[in-house]
């Protein structure tokens, strides 16, 4: 604990959804480490989430807010999870209501927070902090590439909007994509809504932040982390990932113990590196056609596999989600392992026996599987995890696409073939070898993600209540 942070009071100020808020967590873990006072913000129903960092650091204080709700959500909806991708614009103009109860607070504290860092979905709350006159430090749970692309298609917004492929030549290595693979924010903005016009503002808000920190490292995205260092004109723009490599308080989930002890038996047996894990994340739920052709697919690759399933509700089944189908379990025993509902992903991925992961590349998911050094299949299928895919895949070449799009239903033949050739391929699983030991590099003494932690602890530590009008000066 250093003498400089002891006591300096920092704000929290998460977005409800699992990506967003478990690698925010795990920096404020970092930041409780060094003897920053925190305080996080939180709505009624998403408190539980910080159990695990609360059990850890006992003096972290939560400040709850109710959630002032929004037309369009279900009554005593307030986190992603209970409604998918399709709540994000919605809770993000719920929770804009809360600028005004926030700005009360602050007034009312004898020792105010020095600094507010919020996730990049309230991009809103910059304005807010210019109010109060602290620094607004913004935290992003996607890549770098995806908030360069973020950038400039709002700044060249008129010339992307009706275009079906775009090409950002601004940015390094010039990415292509469909529009159907750009973020939702691209495809779904309604002009003039005030919703959208919420989520725009704060997106290009959080370019005039005070600093912005990233959850990844140099060597698997410098330029655009150099990128984003010339756009926002200053460089304070911090990689300090994969920061769950840095160590966290423990992730939220509900776990079973006797499922677990089960799984870890199971892989114990198989030879090493030959495991494929198949998982799609907290959110996503495959359609009964894609299920069918993914437990084909598993069962005609010949490979050992683990595949996580939700558990679905009557209601989730009658709108055509798939769940194993029946007998799946008895054709691949002793080869497939199958999980119903919650998994321990890190520690599966970092098991000895597992060599490759089936994913969707959400941003956690890729920082998780470069951890663990394990070859990524991609099957992206909204928000970033086409960009995400797009930077392993065609520009890093380490990685392997099997399938793209939240509708699509690979041919089942050619998946089992992707899955084989992939796992078979040597080339690929040594790429991957090597990421990882430059995300332990990154993450030692001496190393880039090291450095740019020590420096926004430097950061935050020099400020006082007494210096915001000083600190103000930078907005």
């Amino acid at each position: 604990m250093s003498s400089s942070t002891k006591g300096v009071h920092i704000l929290i100020f998460p977005f409800p959804a699992q990506g967003h808020i478990l690698p925010l967590l795990d920096f404020t873990h970092q930041l409780l480490l060094r003897g920053f006072k925190i305080i996080i913000l939180v709505t009624p129903k998403n408190v539980p989430i910080l159990d695990p960092l609360i059990s850890t650091h006992p003096s972290v204080e939560i400040l709850v807010f109710p959630f002032p709700g929004h037309p369009s959500l279900p009554a005593g909806v307030e986190n992603i999870k209970d409604v998918g991708n399709s709540g994000n614009t919605p809770i993000i103009a719920g929770l804009s209501k809360l600028r005004g109860p926030i700005l009360e607070w602050f007034k009312a504290q004898s020792n105010p927070p020095v600094a507010i860092i919020y996730d990049f979905f309230l991009g809103w709350t910059l304005d807010l902090a210019q109010q109060v006159g602290v620094p607004g430090i913004v935290f992003y749970s996607f890549g770098p590439l995806s908030i360069s692309i973020v950038f400039d298609i709002w700044k060249n917004f008129e010339a992307y909007k009706d275009l079906g492929f775009v090409e950002f030549n601004g940015l390094p290595k010039s990415p292509r994509f469909v529009r159907e693979h750009l973020p939702s924010v691209f495809q779904k903005f309604k002009e003039g809504d005030p919703d959208w016009e919420i989520v725009r503002n704060g997106l290009i808000a959080n370019g005039r932040s005070f600093g912005s920190i990233f959850n990844t490292f140099e060597a698997l995205d410098s330029d655009y982390l150099g990128f984003l260092k010339k756009e926002m004109g200053h460089e304070r723009v911090y990689s300090i990932g994969p920061i769950n490599l840095v160590g966290g308080p423990g992730r939220f989930g509900k776990s079973n113990v006797d499922a677990n002890e089960r799984v870890f038996t199971w892989l114990d047996e198989c030879p090493n590196e030959s495991v494929l894990y198949v998982a799609f994340g907290s959110q996503k739920l495959l359609t009964k056609a894609q299920m069918e052709a993914l437990t084909i697919g598993l069962e005609k690759s010949e490979v050992r596999f683990i595949l996580v399933a939700k558990q679905l509700t009557a209601q989730q089944e009658e709108q055509g989600f798939g769940s194993v189908p029946k007998g799946f379990e008895e054709r691949v025993s002793g080869r497939g392992l199958v999980i119903k509902g919650w998994a321990p992903q890190v520690e599966i991925l970092g098991h000895r026996a597992v060599s490759g992961f089936l994913s969707h590349c959400g941003w956690n998911s890729v920082l998780e599987a470069i951890v663990a050094g394990v070859l990524i299949l991609g099957w992206p299928m909204e928000a970033d995890q086409f960009i995400n895919t797009w930077l392993l895949v065609d520009n890093m070449k380490t990685s392997v696409r099997v399938c793209e799009g939240s509708d699509s239903v690979p041919d089942p033949i050619e998946l089992g073939r992707k899955i084989n050739e992939a796992m078979s391929n040597d080339l690929f699983k040594e790429r991957a070898k090597k990421m990882r030991d430059e995300a332990l590099e990154a993450v030692k003494i001496g190393g880039g993600s090291k450095k740019d932690l020590d420096s926004i602890v430097k950061e935050l530590g020099q400020l006082r209540v007494e210096n915001s009008c000083k600190w103000a000066k930078h907005f």
